[in-house]
């Protein structure tokens, strides 16, 4: 990466890669910023959420425009394939270049939204390059609760304008997303001996895309947990189905791409269950068609355990998943093809102190929809006995067409690649909201480069679109006078 052009962007951004950074651990690429600020003797700030601010004067002759705010996040998705060795807290990403793409050797790459720091970082370390006053904002803990946005002090920034990096498509200029709330449903179970004479197997779902809960959701691609718990559910009605465990997905913004159980059923259904799961992968298949042309369901014999869930407990579960919905909700009456309203079945995990959590996650550009989704899916839980609990939720970003900042970003673009941008909301949650709730002056774009595959381990960033990303941002902070 560090021979592509521009050099110094590529070149922070190898770095970046090669700095653990986990949401909630941050503190090596904190400390990693502080540095950069030292070295290249520039004004900074670290507040006690871990977001810092690195400042830069204006260049000569544009000491009045309009003071520019730049954003991005520090933290990165942690998503692996189960077959890659990896500690997310401890190694670097193996990165490495396929065509135009960068990617990484079995987890994500972390271009969520570490490219975003390097094209900041890229600017600030500029010698040659013409600008407004630049506040740089490097955001803590963004993917998992928006922490470091919701701690911001609302007397931090001066600036008029913000732009925010963290998008993730070729020529397009974000002006809204949607708002989110986490849902969070906690079954506790007791154990029963297993019963005598049962056939034990284990399920397995992998292969799967997954994908970001927002960007991703409308694309028809397959829930492992969905897709698992369906498998079961159909079993459980035909004979005496024992579950003994059950785990899949992980991030509650990814699409669950793999998922497992174990379970038992009498040993005269050995081969009806063998049967059965032939028959609903062919079903999966024309369900699903070309959106999962790798999907993957497999069963194995296992040695019969000793315990399993409490039958009655199992039972609630199973259809408690089933019930629970997955996917998109609403389309936007107001903007073609953007999703208003989804829900994403993130995560099932069984925890050591008996417990099954259950995380789910729901956006919407329209608050009141937003909460009756979540409410939706609390009732699903309720009525199988559950806990539930949701987050504090975020805001959406209302569209403002009459910005100025959008106007600048639309003629710089037309200008450098004589074609028109698109104007978009995102149905993925952005820090704009926030800022907006804490600095209503504020007028935002977001723009960002290519990038696929995001929230999970094929996530890869097009070189060419962001060298284009970066010519584009270096034009509009050089116009915005």
């Amino acid at each position: 990466m560090k021979k592509l052009e521009p050099i110094a962007l590529w070149t922070y951004f190898h770095e970046i890669t090669q700095i653990p950074r986990p949401s909630k651990k941050e503190e090596k690429i904190i400390a990693y910023l502080k540095a950069f600020s030292e070295t290249h003797q520039l004004e900074y700030k670290i507040d006690g959420a871990g977001n810092v601010l690195i400042c830069k004067p204006a260049t000569p002759g544009y000491e009045n425009a309009k003071r520019i705010i730049m954003q991005g996040h520090t933290d990165m998705v942690c998503e692996k394939n189960n077959d890659t060795v990896f500690n997310f807290d401890t190694d670097p990403i193996q990165t490495y270049i396929e065509d135009d793409w960068v990617k990484a050797r079995g987890t994500t790459l972390g271009g969520d939204n570490g490219i975003g720091i390097a094209l900041m970082l890229a600017v600030l370390s500029a010698t040659n390059l013409k600008h407004p006053a630049l506040e740089c904002l490097f955001t803590s803990d963004e993917e998992t609760g928006l922490t470091g946005a919701f701690a911001l002090d609302s007397k931090l920034l001066h600036g008029d304008v913000l732009i925010n990096l963290d998008s993730e498509d070729d020529g397009v200029i974000f002006i809204g997303c949607a708002g989110g709330v986490d849902s969070t449903a906690t079954l506790a179970y007791t154990e029963e001996n297993s019963p005598e004479g049962y056939f034990a197997f284990t399920v397995t779902v992998n292969g799967l895309k997954g994908g970001h809960s927002g960007d991703d959701i409308h694309r028809g691609r397959g829930n492992a947990n969905k897709i698992l718990n369906r498998y079961l559910w159909n079993i459980n009605r035909k004979t005496d189905l024992h579950l003994h465990a059950i785990n899949g997905g992980n991030l509650r913004n990814a699409i669950a791409r793999e998922a497992t159980a174990k379970v038992s059923v009498p040993w005269s259904e050995k081969e009806n269950v063998r049967v059965e799961l032939n028959h609903y992968i062919a079903d999966l298949e024309k369900e699903f068609g070309e959106a999962e042309p790798t999907m993957n369901l497999t069963l194995e014999s296992e040695k019969l355990p000793e315990k399993a869930i409490s039958k009655a407990l199992s039972d609630k579960l199973l259809h408690a998943l089933y019930a629970c919905p997955h996917g998109v909700v609403a389309m936007s009456k107001d903007m073609p093809d953007l999703v208003e309203t989804s829900t994403n079945l993130a995560s099932v995990k069984m925890k050591p102190d008996n417990q099954i959590l259950i995380t789910t996650s729901q956006r919407s550009s329209i608050e009141s929809a937003k909460y009756d989704i979540a409410n939706q899916v609390e009732s699903v839980f309720l009525l199988a006995g559950a806990i539930v609990t949701h987050g504090d939720g975020y805001p959406g970003w209302k569209p403002n067409i009459k910005s100025d900042m959008l106007k600048i970003a639309e003629a710089s673009y037309t200008k450098l690649f004589h074609e028109k941008a698109q104007i978009k909301a995102i149905h993925a949650g952005l820090e704009c909201g926030l800022f907006l709730e804490k600095y209503p002056h504020l007028d935002m774009i977001s723009i960002g480069p290519q990038m696929a595959g995001v929230h999970s381990p094929d996530e890869r960033l097009s070189i060419s679109s962001t060298q284009k990303c970066w010519k584009w941002l270096v034009d509009i902070l050089q116009t915005a006078l």
